[in-house]
């Protein structure tokens, strides 16, 4: 039986996976929440209803009211408007900002203790939004990208070269989107930089397919966007942090002169563990792939000053 609580913010695709994730690994007992009646409670007896098949002892539950978050150690909020064919980056900010803020308005009341996993896009901001309306320390604030980004350089590079996706250890760092900043040197198979394996200009079209993976998604789809993924890559983050593991993961994080930046939520390498982020990992990096790495960075804080918070 799990002893830890994890709330599931959102029921769409990405929470419900998410969710399901987590009780079929057994890592907590789950909350899941949605403004919708009877949305979250009819996946959530769904998925227990599959326990005696898939052989979890996990419990989850589906709810309307943030009351429910109560005594959470993990809230991963995923709520928001999905990415749509042909729609601004703005558009989506204002729009999810104003959805964001009261979420983690009410999870703040509620619990009080808990770390915030950060699912929703553009997610770098939201984020950022995230810490300043909970006013919860930097360190339990962290968003997921960074490893739902390596996850897609690594799929694709071994895809290049014919090998187990698991044997590649990628690094992506920088912010959700066409700021990522893709580190090829320090991405390996099987220990050997791809840098050594594949040519220049296959590595660069692996790079900007790794950029544009969200939207390639987007397109395929047609009415919704990436969720399979994504939940994998949150679920990571909130296993290392139940069992403070230390893993590092890439993630979006807040930095205090780490690459030269500061007072900006970056993703880079971090330890996670109970307390939330642990350690900010500095890996060396190129001349140009820290000066993507601050461009990345200065998006961000231009897209966090337009909502004027």
């Amino acid at each position: 039986m799990a002893n830890f609580k994890v709330t599931v913010v959102g029921a769409g695709f990405v929470g419900a996976t998410a969710a399901q994730r987590i009780v079929e690994k057994d890592l907590a007992d789950v909350v899941l929440i949605d403004i919708v009646e009877g949305l979250p409670q009819g996946k959530a007896l769904d998925m227990m209803e599959s326990a005696p098949v898939e052989g979890f002892s996990s419990k989850i539950i589906g709810t309307n009211s943030y009351q429910d978050v109560a005594g959470s150690d993990v809230i991963v909020i995923t709520a928001g408007l999905a990415r749509k064919p042909g729609m601004s980056r703005d558009g989506l900010l204002f729009k999810n900002a104003e959805i964001v803020g009261g979420i983690v308005t009410e999870c703040a009341q509620y619990a009080p203790n808990a770390i915030m996993v950060m699912v929703t896009n553009p997610l770098d901001v939201m984020t950022w939004l995230a810490q300043k309306k909970s006013e919860f320390p930097v360190e339990r604030v962290i968003g997921m990208a960074g490893e739902l980004d390596s996850s897609r350089y690594a799929y694709f590079i071994s895809e290049k070269l014919g090998c187990k996706p698991s044997d590649v250890k990628a690094t992506v760092l920088g912010g959700h989107g066409d700021q990522m900043v893709p580190v090829p040197e320090l991405t390996k198979v099987s220990g050997k930089p791809i840098t050594k394996l594949l040519i220049g200009a296959t590595i660069e079209a692996i790079n900007q397919r790794t950029r544009d993976g969200g939207a390639e998604i987007v397109k395929l789809l047609k009415t919704g966007s990436a969720y399979y993924a994504p939940s994998s890559s949150a679920v990571k983050m909130v296993r290392a942090i139940l069992q403070d593991t230390g893993e590092v993961i890439p993630a979006c994080v807040y930095l205090k002169g780490q690459y030269g930046l500061s007072d900006v939520y970056c993703g880079v390498p971090a330890a996670l563990g109970r307390q939330g982020v642990k350690k900010i990992l500095e890996i060396p990096v190129s001349d140009g792939e820290r000066k993507a790495l601050h461009a990345s960075a200065a998006d961000v804080r231009v897209n966090f000053a337009k909502l004027k918070i």
